[in-house]
């Protein structure tokens, strides 16, 4: 692991250096102090330390705040019980702090400083007669783990200058070895990191799931977040899941709720915003081919798990699962055994880690050791809370902090953390303690821009305020622009609006007080926003003049954190709301329409999710501060109001509203959308002749079967889901989509027969999926951008045009009529494939009856052809697939293998390949090795053969040109004859001859490209 020791502190000092003194200070020593001083390289120099039987106070500070410890191993290092010492506390710091230990063997063997023999061993020996057994144990240990450290050697050296210049090359290289700054001045995070990367065990081939565990505030997202970016770079694909533990969609039971974190799940995975599903296999079907390195913070509930990582076979091979959470329980229930449980700091990293952030270093400045002291010790040691006072205190004087200490010994115990975060809170200026509070509610995890835009005032600087919360750590800013709160700091907004007086409240979150207020119109002036969960609430009547009282509202949300069943709300047609709100969040709105007193002017976000709403509002409104306007699942709306003042509309929202028919072609003029999802909107049939979307634009259309004409849409759009019936008029302008990179066709009853040709010239198309088009006969010539390739259950398709290598992954499971020609093209330009097939090839020159086959070859490259058999109908897109190798006997290998099987109805060849680089059973590859091969897959499908061809160069080279000169039999006669699957028994033999040229293979390692 790189080291992250410079990120997590100060060092004082580059280079410590442990050596006897008589054997080298005058001659290698000097030299290498000399070469490190050009270099530019610090090293701590101990003269003037008088010598003693045991070590000195100065020496041990010297050696913790030192980068690199270096060992010169000598004849009579030995000798000195203060040497000995001295390798006892580096090592304690290599354990402790992640220090990095190099070793330099000075006319010594490395084995006999391992093994204490040899001249080395008598003169250690000599030195333990007087000293007791532990000692001699201690010290021992000690040089076996110092002799193990591969480090120079002056016998492998003709030129001892040379070395020297070596020596200081590494040194220098350690030094600059800074994976990242993200995690500058985190106390003790590398001891972690290395604690972590054990439990990773990154080199195991198979998947391992593993779990951070520990009180709120430890530091567990942090050990997580630079887990991530420590090794990203070694696995196709990261993501880091950290807003778990929050509200969802109420009414959608348990199945809605797993969908739901799905669809969210995987769009931040693939980068594809707005992925839909149809069904819990959606994970498993998309990153069974994909080494990913996932992160799932703050995971507070075991549907979460079941829903984004129910199994290892979910992911592909060399993955690893990284879950944090409170609740050891849940981890238990999950069967999650390697874990990692994060204790409180020691006391020095405490008090470093409230140093680092009240003087910016690691020691508290004159005058303020007892009192850092005294801070550390009432925080309890929990890093958020030592964060969040030391921030408070940062350029305080010493009576200050009296004044702090005081306060702290009457409200806290180590276990009351959010008493601590309160002194954060009441740190600010009341300007900034709203501003606090508003976000903590309303806007945690929401784009800095729509909260300064919901938070505008001419009387505050928003930015600037925002600025303060995150100097104080209060909040943090993620790179992309989100403004994220602790959940302990959010629950210190809680107590805070709870605590205040009734007549003084700004926000109004408690259930019982807010249907009182709402109920009998008790709102007063000071109230500016409500947020509302209703489920435990079994009914409320707003009253007429709810809102009447309360005309300082912005922000109203109303939304249930659980289904229990109840909705009962009552809405009066003539109810009021406040003129200058500018959130309204509002989940199953029981009216037909907005009131109509409604003023929408002051609108930045509307969200009204599974409404009775039939339209909104008559007439033309001045939204102009409108950015969100989100009505999935309006059941009832029929019509949308006029949009031309909605200028700044970022986001819409209509999908699954079901009884719209038209959408006003004012909206095709705002041109700052980058979201217009529209799908299943089955009763729409005129929209604006032209979206001028925003670049990077995502437009779904699909399930919209009424629509008449397909709109023009901006050239910079990236993402388009359709319907079959759109094609021919999607046709028309294909051409000027430069940016497309995603496209999805539905089946809507259409029944096309190809896709048009003009396809090719999408020049950066990644993906293109066709699902259950029945008469779909051909595919044409496609870009050779493409990187993915589905075609389901189109029972028509017999031809098929790809260039050489262009496809990543190809699918065409239940495609029976697919010809000897389009067979070829398939298994031979595609990374991966899927065929209907009962018969493996006769290229698998190893083969054999059941699940497993046993080989003896040099080569570590193969290509694998199963055939699988369906028991029952398959209900998951990428049922679970495994092929188990083992070399010479050794420890097993799992490969999760991805194959598109979803509803398959009879036998399909997979074929797929796989590299075993790095997998050397008990040692290295020999020259010929035994590999078993052992397939295993879930109970629905049954393996009935299988077959192994060890690939080599004439072999790849074999394929290009059968490629680039097609067979005579590839020009002949390719009707229904052709097809792979014969229903007839008795032509059963007649047709598996002709399978011979068929066959496909299936990269186990799928790359389709790093989050986009």
């Amino acid at each position: 692991m790189a080291s992250s020791s410079a990120l997590t502190r100060t060092w004082r000092y580059r280079v410590f250096t442990s050596f006897h003194g008589p054997d080298v200070r005058k001659s290698f020593l000097s030299h290498l102090r000399k070469q490190f001083v050009c270099n530019g390289i610090s090293m701590f120099d101990d003269q003037g330390i008088e010598r003693s039987h045991t070590i000195k106070p100065e020496l041990t500070r010297a050696i913790k705040e030192s980068r690199i410890s270096i060992v010169v191993l000598t004849k009579n290092y030995a000798s000195s019980g203060w040497c000995l010492d001295e390798l006892l506390e580096i090592l304690k710091c290599k354990e402790d702090k992640g220090q990095i230990v190099m070793t330099i063997f000075y006319g010594v063997d490395p084995s006999d400083v391992r093994k204490q023999t040899g001249d080395f061993g008598k003169v250690f020996r000599e030195t333990c007669r007087r000293k007791t057994e532990e000692e001699r144990r201690r010290w021992s240990q000690a040089l076996t783990v110092v002799g193990n450290i591969a480090g120079e050697h002056l016998l492998n050296w003709d030129n001892e200058a040379e070395m020297i210049e070596k020596i200081a090359r590494d040194v220098s290289d350690k030094l600059n070895e800074t994976p990242s700054r993200d995690f500058e001045g985190m106390v003790g995070l590398e001891a972690r990191l290395k604690r972590m990367e054990s439990l990773l065990d990154l080199d195991y081939g198979g998947v391992k799931m593993v779990a951070i565990y520990g009180p709120a505030g430890i530091g567990k997202s942090t050990i997580a977040r630079a887990l991530l970016s420590q090794f990203s770079d070694r696995f196709q694909l990261t993501c880091f899941v950290d807003n778990l533990r929050r509200s969802y969609p109420s009414g959608i039971g348990e199945y809605g709720l797993k969908l739901h974190l799905q669809e969210e799940f995987l769009s931040k995975v693939l980068n594809q915003n707005g992925i839909r599903i149809r069904h819990l296999g959606a994970v498993k079907d998309r990153l069974r081919d994909q080494r990913v390195l996932i992160i799932l913070d703050d995971v507070d509930d075991l549907k979460q798990l079941e829903a984004l990582a129910n199994g290892t076979m979910w992911f592909g091979p060399g993955s690893r699962i990284v879950v944090t959470t409170e609740n050891k329980e849940l981890l238990q229930q999950h069967g999650i055994n390697d874990t990692y449980h994060v204790g409180f700091p020691s006391r020095e990293e405490a008090l470093e880690i409230l140093c680092r952030y009240a003087f910016s270093q690691s020691y508290p400045l004159n005058g303020f050791q007892k009192l850092a002291e005294r801070v550390t010790e009432l925080c309890g040691k929990l890093p958020l809370g030592l964060r969040v006072v030391a921030s408070s205190l940062r350029g305080k004087n010493e009576d200050d902090w009296e004044k702090v200490v005081r306060r702290l010994e009457t409200i806290l115990d180590h276990r009351e953390i959010e008493e601590v975060v309160r002194v954060g809170y009441e740190s600010l200026h009341e300007n900034e303690q709203s501003l606090f509070l508003h976000v903590a509610v309303f806007f945690n995890w929401e784009d800095g821009d729509l909260v300064k835009a919901m938070l505008a005032d001419k009387n505050l600087d928003i930015t600037y305020g925002l600025k303060i919360l995150e100097n104080k750590s209060l909040i943090h800013v993620t790179t992309d622009g989100e403004i994220f709160m602790h959940k302990l700091l959010q629950q210190l907004a809680t107590k805070v609006v709870h605590s205040e007086e009734p007549w003084k409240r700004r926000i109004l979150v408690d259930a019982p007080e807010i249907c009182d207020v709402l109920e009998r119109a008790e709102g007063t002036r000071a109230v500016s926003g409500i947020s509302f969960d209703m489920s435990d609430v079994d009914e409320v009547s707003i009253g007429k003049k709810a809102f009447k009282r309360m005309p300082n509202l912005r922000f109203l949300k109303v939304y249930k954190s659980r289904d229990d069943g109840n909705d009962v709300l009552h809405i009066p047609e003539e109810m009021e709301f406040p003129r200058r709100l500018r959130l309204l969040q509002w989940e199953a709105y029981p009216s037909k329409c907005l009131p109509p007193t409604f003023h929408p002017e002051y609108l930045v976000e509307l969200k009204l999710p599974n409404n009775n709403l039939e339209k909104l509002w008559g007439g033309t409104q001045p939204v102009t501060n409108l950015k969100k306007l989100q009505l999935p699942r309006s059941l009832n709306l029929k019509e949308l109001p006029d949009l031309s003042k909605a200028a700044n509309l970022e986001r819409l929202v209509l999908r699954g509203c079901k009884s719209l028919v038209e959408i006003p072609s004012s909206i095709g003029d705002l041109q700052k959308i980058v979201w217009l999802d529209l799908g299943h909107c089955k009763k729409l049939q005129v929209v604006p002749t032209r979206f001028n979307l925003a670049p990077h634009g995502f437009v779904d259309m699909s399930g919209c079967s009424q629509l008449r004409n397909f709109p023009d849409i901006s050239s910079n759009t990236t993402a388009l889901v359709i319907a079959d019936a759109m094609l021919e008029q999607v046709a028309k302008s294909i051409r000027l989509w430069s940016s497309l990179r995603t496209l999805s066709i539905y089946d809507d009853g259409a029944n096309i027969e190809r896709i048009p040709d003009c396809i090719k010239d999408l020049p950066v198309l990644k993906s293109l999926a066709i699902y259950d088009c029945p008469k779909l006969a051909s595919l044409p010539e496609l870009p050779r951008s493409l990187e993915r390739l589905i075609a389901r259950s189109c029972e028509s398709l017999k031809t098929v045009s790809l260039a050489y290598d262009s496809v990543t992954v190809c699918s065409f499971p239940n495609c029976f009529k697919l010809g000897r020609e389009a067979q070829r093209v398939i298994t031979q330009v595609s990374l991966g494939a899927c065929l209907p097939g009962r018969k493996i090839p006769e290229e698998f020159d190893h083969r054999a009856k059941g699940n497993t086959l046993t080989i003896r070859t040099d080569s570590r490259v193969f290509r694998f052809c199963i055939v699988i058999s369906p028991k029952q109908q398959i209900e998951d897109h990428y049922p679970d697939l495994l092929c188990r190798m083992r070399v010479n006997k050794g420890c097993p290998t799992d490969h999760v293998l991805l194959v598109y099987l979803l509803s398959i109805q009879t036998e399909h060849l997979c074929v797929y390949y796989a590299d075993l680089a790095g997998v050397d059973g008990d040692g290295d590859f020999e020259l010929e090795s035994e590999i078993t091969f052992e397939f295993i897959s879930c109970q629905e499908i049954d393996i009935i053969e299988c077959g192994v061809q060890i690939s080599t160069e004439e072999s790849e080279s074999r394929r290009r040109i059968e490629f680039d000169e097609p067979s005579e039999e590839d020009s002949q006669d390719s009707e229904l004859t052709d097809g792979l699957i014969c229903d007839s028994k008795e032509d059963n033999d007649i047709e598996t001859s002709r399978l011979r040229d068929c066959w496909s293979w299936l990269l186990l390692c799928l790359v389709w490209g790093r989050r986009q």
